[in-house]
């Protein structure tokens, strides 16, 4: 349960803390082979999305809430899934709403590394979950620790984009210096509120990479 060196040295403070030490007490219990419960990710992708995107590469944050809690499908990054996995009713929707906004047909893996690795931090609020108990992780620390996160984006870096997608995520987002960054806000891609006409439309994806050519960075290949 190892975190990326330079999210380390950004994050040393808070994981010092006795309430990360608690939380990752409670993980390790949660993941032991002699419990008789199953979790997501699996442990080694826990720090997925710090791992494949270091704070220095950090241009845009995107919050999720928990991971997926069905068997294998959950990678460590929000809203993404293993290679060979159906795409979950949400993430079918930001791919449409890709299609619409830039034109790119609709991929045929899930898998969001390759957002990653070109510096979208893909974070959901809760780091874990047990198979089946959508939530089970919540109120142990992760929101915390995630809160955080944001936090030190926010205060340490300029222009990066944040993406908030349904209310929960703009509670996340809060604090975010809107001086420094660009925040997009819509409604959640799931079907309940994709549905109503809170999602399909909101360009999130073309407005990120206009305002990273603006302040002198690479745009997403989305």
């Amino acid at each position: 349960m190892k975190i990326e060196a330079s999210w380390n040295a950004v994050l040393s403070d808070e994981i010092a803390q006795p309430y990360f030490r608690k939380l990752i007490e409670f993980v390790r219990a949660e993941y032991d082979a002699k419990h008789k419960a199953v979790c997501y990710p699996p442990e080694h992708e826990i720090f997925a999305a710090f791992d494949q995107t270091p704070f220095n590469r950090v241009k845009v944050v995107i919050i999720g809430q928990d991971p997926y809690h069905g068997p294998r499908q959950a990678n460590g990054l929000c809203f993404s899934v293993h290679d060979d996995m159906a795409f979950p009713p949400s993430l079918a929707n930001i791919f449409r709403e890709i299609e619409q906004d830039l034109g790119k047909p609709i991929p045929t893996s899930g898998n969001l590394q390759r957002w990653a690795r070109q510096g979208v931090l893909l974070l959901n609020a809760t780091l874990t979950v047990r198979q089946g108990e959508a939530g089970s992780h919540q109120r142990q620390g992760w929101e915390k620790f995630t809160d955080a996160v944001i936090q030190k984006i926010s205060d340490q870096k300029q222009h990066v984009v944040f993406l908030l997608w349904g209310g929960f995520a703009k509670k996340k987002g809060a604090h975010i210096d809107r001086s420094r960054h660009l925040v997009l806000e819509s409604g959640h891609p799931s079907p309940l509120s994709a549905n109503k006409g809170h999602w399909f439309g909101n360009r999130h994806f073309s407005k990120s990479n206009n305002y990273l050519q603006r302040t002198g960075q690479q745009p997403i290949d989305w």
